[in-house]
């Protein structure tokens, strides 16, 4: 596996994981911290490696 492919699975996986949290746990309370804001950096993350990814997949074929 590439590492463009790697980036890019990494990416989704880290998105659609940070999606639900930041949608679903704003009720949810935790001592320390916010798991609303955890899901949104979660989701932040995703999208940089799958634009790293996309870039580095990009860079690959040219």
């Amino acid at each position: 596996m590439s590492e463009a492919s790697r980036n890019l699975l990494e990416g989704a996986a880290t998105f659609l994981v940070g999606l639900p949290l930041w949608l679903f746990t704003e009720d949810v309370e935790v001592p320390v911290i916010t798991l609303t804001k955890v899901g949104l950096v979660m989701m932040c993350v995703g999208g940089a490696l799958v634009a790293l990814g996309l870039f580095q997949r990009a860079r690959e074929s040219a």
